[in-house]
């Protein structure tokens, strides 16, 4: 294994109990149970594992069953819902090469996350919004479509959202005020500036930052970060991506919170217990658990 494949050491532990809000444990290497060994040997005592495909979403909603310290997100991607109606001819997703289905597989593989959303140990519905990166001007309908399913799939069940926003801030915001946000909605891997973060606290609107709040370019993060509420703050891994520095590029999973914990609270100017303090409540209120 060379360096950059190598797992990141544990950090310092915490001494208050967080939650990471948004991880992928079926994306990391080793078993869930490692995973929630490692994370609360540092003080991670909780994860919300989220769902990105019907059966990502499936597994989501099992673990949680399994597993009283995790909860689980359940929805289509944004780039998963253009895949199911137009095909996937490269299998890029994981899912293997696959013929378009049109409308009607996107209205069963949203009526498949309608009933995972009703049971207790789901948590949330997400992560689901828009995705202007990944997906070209042919997909936008299909990903619209799909975001707006789950914005009143999430306030029928009264879960919270959880939303991936990527080079779509204005189109995101814009669909949440149309269909009115659920009473908890949550940006995951918060990507905008400081005035989104001013709209978004306006509105009430969890911000949940990842392990590039601490990278050299992402300065506008901080900026975020320094002006959102303390009590709509979140913290995730994002696991196994968006590893924070100095381990940026290696495999990124629970039990590194810390290191991002201890960025986030730097920017703050706080101490960090009082930074975890504030995400551990934030995180519960956020997920209702």
């Amino acid at each position: 294994m060379s360096a950059k494949d190598a797992p990141p050491p544990l950090p310092e532990p915490l001494l208050v109990e967080v939650a990471d809000s948004h991880t992928h444990l079926d994306l990391q290497s080793g078993t869930v149970e490692e995973a929630l060994v490692k994370a609360a040997a540092v003080g991670v005592t909780t994860v919300v594992q989220v769902g990105c495909d019907v059966k990502g979403s499936q597994w989501a909603a099992e673990t949680a069953a399994a597993h009283e310290h995790v909860h689980a997100a359940v929805a289509l991607h944004p780039n998963e819902a253009p895949r199911i109606v137009l095909g996937d001819p490269d299998g890029w997703s994981r899912q293997g090469a696959r013929e378009g289905g049109g409308e009607s597989a996107l209205d069963d593989a949203l009526s498949e996350i309608d009933r995972l959303a009703a049971l207790p140990y789901v948590r949330g519905v997400g992560e689901t919004g828009l995705d202007f990166f990944r997906t070209g001007p042919e997909g936008i309908a299909a990903q619209e479509r799909s975001f707006r399913a789950h914005i009143e799939i999430a306030k029928r069940h009264g879960k919270a959202l959880v939303i991936h926003d990527r080079e779509a801030h204005a189109d995101v915001l814009r669909v949440l005020d149309e269909e009115g946000a659920p009473e908890r909605t949550v940006f995951h891997c918060y990507s905008g500036d400081a005035a989104m973060a001013e709209i978004c606290a306006a509105k009430g609107y969890y911000m949940s930052f990842a392990g590039n709040v601490t990278f050299k370019n992402a300065q506008h993060l901080r900026d975020a970060l320094a002006v959102a509420p303390l009590d709509l703050v979140l913290v995730e891994t994002d696991a196994p991506f968006l590893t924070p520095a100095p381990y940026r590029g290696r495999p990124n999973a629970p039990y590194l919170i810390p290191v991002t914990l201890r960025a986030m609270a730097e920017v703050r100017g706080i101490d960090e217990n009082e930074m975890a303090e504030a995400i551990a409540v934030n995180t519960a209120r956020a997920f209702d658990y």
